[in-house]
C-alpha cells in the first residue's frame, strides 16, 4: 500500500501546471485565495478516483490489468526521464495568475488536466485491485488520496510566498530528480506485482 502513496506523491506533487500556477499564485501573495482552487483540484482527483476505482475493475479484468500495468508503467518511466530532463523556466510562469483562482478554476483544471488522469487511473485500476481494495475500501483510500492530493497545490503556492525572493531552479531539479526516481520505483514495482507478484 506504500506503494499507492508513493506513487501519488511522485504524480501529484512534481511540477505541473496546477502545481505551477498554485506556485505563481504564492510568488504574487494570492494564498489565501488559494483555498477554493486547492479543494477544487482536490474533489476532481476524488471523482476521478471514486470512477476509476470502481468501474476500471469491472471493465479491465486481470489480463487486460497486466497489459495496463506494463503500458502505465512504461509512461511512468517516460514521465522520470521528462523529469530529468525538464529545463524550468520560472519566467514563462509569472504572468499566469493575475486574478485569483477558484473552486470551479480548481475543478475544471484537474479533470482536464492529463497528469489527474495519470494519477488516478494506475491507481484506481491497477493498484486498487492488486492491493484487493474493493467495496467501500476504495470510497475510503478515494477521500483519502483526494485530501493527500489536496496539499499539492496548497504546498507550491505556500512555497511560493515564503521563497519568492530566493527561488532558484536548482531546487526544480533535486525536486525532479525525487519524483524521477520514485516513478521509476512504482512502475517496476507495479510491473512486478502485475506479472511475477
Amino acid at each position: 500500500m506504500l506503494e499507492i502513496f508513493a506513487y501519488a506523491f511522485s504524480i501529484m506533487y512534481s511540477p505541473g501546471p496546477v502545481n505551477l500556477l498554485a506556485f505563481n499564485a504564492g510568488l504574487q501573495g494570492q494564498i489565501r485565495s488559494m483555498i477554493g482552487f486547492c479543494a477544487g483540484v482536490s474533489t476532481a482527483l476524488l471523482i476521478m478516483f471514486v470512477i476509476f476505482g470502481y468501474g476500471g475493475a469491472w471493465l479491465l479484468d486481470p489480463v487486460a490489468q497486466r497489459y495496463l500495468a506494463l503500458l502505465g508503467g512504461a509512461y511512468m518511466i517516460y514521465l522520470a526521464a521528462k523529469l530529468l530532463r525538464a529545463n524550468v523556466n520560472l519566467a514563462n510562469h509569472q504572468d499566469v495568475a493575475k486574478k485569483p483562482l477558484s473552486y470551479i478554476d480548481g475543478l475544471w483544471m484537474q479533470l482536464l488536466n492529463p497528469k489527474g488522469l495519470m494519477a488516478t487511473l494506475p491507481i484506481g485500476t491497477v493498484q486498487f485491485p492488486a492491493e484487493g481494495i474493493t467495496g467501500i475500501h476504495i470510497m475510503i483510500w478515494s477521500v483519502l488520496l483526494a485530501l493527500f492530493a489536496l496539499g499539492a497545490p496548497g504546498g507550491y503556492s505556500v512555497l511560493g510566498a515564503q521563497v519568492h525572493r530566493y527561488i532558484r531552479p536548482v531546487f526544480f531539479r533535486y525536486l525532479n530528480l525525487l519524483m524521477a526516481v520514485l516513478l521509476c520505483y512504482v512502475a517496476v514495482k507495479m510491473i512486478y506485482q502485475q506479472w511475477w507478484g
